[in-house]
């Protein structure tokens, strides 16, 4: 009987009361205490920082400040190592090891003229104009390793490299490019994307310009004849014996230059290269063709 009106009372209940949902949920009571903090012994009423001076106010020293003594940049106010460093003209370095990778690996064609926009095409390779660079330095690391015949043109090089290019019978430049060019050249996609003309490059200035008219650093404004015998002066210096281009089968390739003046292979200054009609427009204006002309 007991049992019979203890389970009529659940019922009862059931009906009357709501269903256990998570929005009546609720802790027993005194189950939770909430936590405060206290005040400490002293009253904790530094809010964080420092008892006196600058600290407690918030009020940091300027860089370079060195607490009333004489700055650095006033003891010693003249550096002349520096003096235009932010005017430096800065070469990315890359190795005749990564030159030979990249034509292992096919990034590189080496039955065609290598330039600084072959070297960016492989994605491998970059420059940051920010950053003052204005080309490749060709360095010598990995000059026993190189193996390739190439004609490549770059914007530094020193005698080991010349020397271990020359000696696979391949050809090597040394050219100058201006900032606008390099532009143009970093990323060819968004430059021909903004419909301007192919600038013309401009030539050197007067503290590199005897680095590119040398005949011993392969500039690109050297005479021919000079280079012939700088050619035959290194390969005496270095001990190797120094092949005949003219009975080279790929003599048209090895021979192949640049304009002075000339930015792309197969383009000319001047023309305006479309994208979008996939069409190649050149200047009629006799002003712009004598502008652009070499």
């Amino acid at each position: 009987m007991a049992g019979k009106q203890g389970r009529d009372l659940a019922l009862s209940m059931l009906r009357t009361l709501p269903r256990v949902c998570l929005n009546n949920i609720r802790d027993n009571p005194g189950a939770r205490k909430p936590t405060k903090r206290g005040r400490g012994q002293h009253g904790g009423n530094q809010h964080g920082t420092s008892k006196k001076g600058s600290g407690h106010r918030q009020n940091f020293m300027r860089p370079g400040y060195e607490t009333g003594n004489n700055p650095f940049y006033l003891r010693f106010s003249r550096e002349p190592y520096y003096k235009g460093h932010h005017l430096r003209r800065e070469y990315p370095p890359l190795s005749l090891q990564q030159l030979q990778m990249f034509i292992d690996t096919n990034r590189i064609d080496s039955l065609k003229p290598i330039d600084l926009v072959s070297l960016i095409n492989t994605g491998l390779y970059n420059i940051k104009l920010e950053w003052k660079h204005a080309g490749v330095h060709l360095t010598d690391e990995g000059a026993d390793n190189f193996k390739a015949k190439v004609n490549i043109e770059v914007q530094w090089a020193s005698e080991p490299v010349i020397a271990a290019i020359e000696k696979n019978g391949g050809t090597i430049t040394t050219a100058y490019y201006d900032s606008h060019c390099l532009y143009a050249v970093k990323d060819v996609t968004k430059f021909f994307s903004t419909g301007e003309p192919i600038p013309r490059r401009l030539l050197p200035p007067t503290d590199c310009l005897e680095y590119y008219t040398s005949a011993a650093t392969r500039g690109y404004l050297a005479n021919p004849e000079e280079i012939s015998y700088e050619r035959l002066v290194l390969a005496q210096k270095y001990g190797y014996e120094l092949s005949k281009i003219e009975d080279d089968p790929d003599y048209e390739m090895l021979i192949k230059r640049k304009d002075p003046r000339q930015l792309f292979y197969g383009l000319a200054p001047g023309w305006v290269v479309s994208l979008k009609d996939k069409a190649i427009f050149k200047p009629k204006a006799e002003y712009l063709k004598e502008f652009y002309s070499s």
